[in-house]
């Protein structure tokens, strides 16, 4: 092997890295709907914990990323250790679906049909297609689609480039005296977990090894070792991201770790005996592709099996190692240990402006009923939800252009610019409903009253805005633009209801039954009324943007508003429901 094949070996090398990175988050974005529907779906239960690890591994090509995603939902409260346990267990199984893809490359065989199932044989028409749908499809899904048989293609190639790279070296005995020395359990598992610790993935380092195997010099006594030790150097990168993290996302990490130093340290022991006592043959013999894709597998699956009944001691034993303290838990809403799988950070960011949306609600319904009946409780109350929308904007706005920074699909970024619009919508509502709260202290603390016409008058809008926002709340939930089209027509009626109001509250001032203090306190409530509704027009706008996939708000409101005879009836029928005249008597 001389300089130019070490050049070839390093170029292989990162070929083969990139395309496992290309391919893994093409279908991760691919796979988008479907890491949701899986999230969702996660229990108590351990077949369902498992499968869950399992099937999200294999779609993302690698258990590093999955259990750092894991990490994250722990530290987001949105899985219990408990879960989180089993989902690590599945993942385990999940990475060995690489080596399975990679051991095709050990295909030989003189039957036709056969060699079509070779790496080599495919990947070209792969390529082709691949590059065809990134090139020239407009559509998201296909242009995902062409990056995944392109990044597969690029994985493949950079496998054989290293396979032929590295074909020299069974001629050189140094190497040949290096896999000997990995014959030795213990520094064949040391090995397997330096390296899967610096290039952080075991589905990688299977990989590699799978290359080395051509030269014929890598025997099974040495490949197993090896295997064992990957799937601890695999628990660096979900140690790393545990930093920084609560106590129960430390645990889920360290669940990691300890499933596969004992899963490696028992099934090591057994090795060692079984060679110690049978010295079976196979074991000199040299190790295939295929041969390493099964090691890996049964591994794993062994692994599993001894670990799965004792998931409740593994809980018990990180739980002492990460003992609890005085101090109170502090969740956090969004991880960005979440953004490494951006349909899944675009899920919790979903969640989280929902309940963002229900607590704006809240605080303005809240702050209505002060108007009739204040308390103190009730007010505290508001101005807490306030501050908890304020928060919520906060890390939203922020972590939402994060996630925009990150490669998604054209349907999640139009889901986040919507996000990233209503949220302040939302704010804002919360900004009038302690407005309000204001305003009503401030008549308390100067001894002022409405009218009798006047609290009737406050009765009707605040039924309308009442009602606005529970349409707009469930349209923004739901995203049903059906919803979102009755927004629009009570908004106008709102508007109209505040103008006629103003004009009632003139004639009452011109009439000496209302005091121009009273007067000031009555004009801050309309303002903050109508906007609130101008806020609700604004959330169902998005919502009927999003359905026509676009984001030109004002032309779909003046559409709606132009061009609807559904619009034009609907007004009717909130003009008739809201008129100060029929509620007046």
């Amino acid at each position: 092997m001389d300089l130019f094949d070490g050049l070839t070996l390093i170029g292989g090398l990162s070929l083969f890295l990139f395309g496992m990175s290309v391919m893994g988050q093409a279908l991760e974005r691919r796979a988008g709907e479907k890491l949701r529907e899986l999230l969702g779906r996660l229990t108590t239960n351990k077949a369902a914990g498992l499968l869950t690890g399992l099937v999200i591994t294999a779609v993302i090509q690698s258990s590093s990323a999955s259990t750092v995603m894991v990490v994250g939902f722990v530290n987001s409260g949105l899985m219990t250790l408990k879960q989180a346990i089993h989902v690590i267990m599945g993942a385990n199984i999940g990475t060995t679906v690489t080596a399975w893809l990679l051991s095709l490359a050990g295909i030989d065989s003189g039957n036709m049909f056969v060699n079509l199932l070779k790496p080599t044989s495919f990947t070209p028409i792969l390529s082709l297609v691949g590059i065809i749908f990134y090139m020239f499809c407009k559509n998201d899904r296909k242009k995902d689609t062409g990056m995944i048989f392109l990044g597969f293609a690029t994985l493949m190639f950079g496998m054989d480039t290293m396979s032929g790279a590295v074909s020299g070296l069974r001629d050189i005995p140094e190497f040949q005296n290096l896999f000997i020395a990995f014959t030795n359990p213990v520094l064949g598992v040391l090995a397997g977990t330096v390296l899967t610790a610096i290039i952080q993935s075991s589905s990688a380092s299977v990989g590699i090894l799978q290359a080395l195997a051509v030269t014929g010099q890598v025997s099974y006594g040495a490949a197993i070792p090896i295997i064992m030790g990957q799937n601890i150097g695999t628990c660096v990168t979900a140690m790393l991201s545990a930093a920084g993290a609560n106590k129960n996302a430390k645990r889920a990490a360290l669940v990691h770790l300890s499933f596969n130093v004992i899963g490696t340290s028992v099934w090591l022991a057994v090795f060692c005996l079984l060679r110690l006592i049978a010295a079976p043959v196979f074991l000199n013999e040299p190790a295939s592709l295929f041969g390493i894709a099964v090691a890996h597998t049964v591994f794993n699956l062994l692994c599993t099996l001894l670990m799965l009944p004792l998931s409740g001691v593994l809980e018990t034993l990180v739980n002492r190692l990460v003992p609890d303290t005085s101090e109170p838990e502090i969740l956090s809403e969004l991880d960005e240990r979440l953004l490494n799988t951006p349909p899944i950070a675009l899920e919790r960011c979903r969640e989280v402006a929902a309940d963002m949306a229900k607590t704006a609600v809240l605080a303005l319904k809240d702050s209505i009923v002060c108007l009739q009946k204040y308390s103190p409780e009730l007010a505290e109350t508001v101005r807490k939800k306030e501050k908890k929308t304020d928060h919520y904007e906060d890390i939203l706005g922020t972590y939402l252009v994060q996630l925009s920074t990150k490669q998604i699909s054209e349907a999640d970024s139009m889901e986040a610019a919507k996000l990233l619009k209503n949220i302040g919508d939302f704010e804002r509502i919360s900004d009038h409903a302690v407005n309000l709260l204001e305003a009503v202290e401030e008549m308390r603390g100067k001894n002022l009253a409405f009218t009798g016409s006047a609290e009737s008058e406050i009765g009707v809008i605040t039924s309308a805005v009442t009602e606005i926002l529970d349409l707009s709340l469930d349209s923004f939930l739901t995203n049903n633009p059906e919803t979102a089209a009755m927004v629009e027509p009570l908004e106008e009626v709102i508007d109209q209801l505040k103008e006629q109001m103003r004009i009632r509250h003139i004639l009452r001032l011109q009439q000496g039954s209302c005091t121009m203090d009273a007067g000031f306190v009555w004009s801050d409530l309309l303002t903050d009324l109508e906007r609130t509704a101008d806020h609700c027009s604004n959330i169902a706008g998005c919502v009927i943007d999003m359905a026509r996939h676009n984001m030109n708000l004002h032309e779909s409101l003046d559409e709606l508003r132009n061009n609807s005879e559904e619009f034009r009836q609907r007004y009717r029928a909130y003009a008739g429901k809201y008129s100060l005249v029929k509620n007046s008597r």
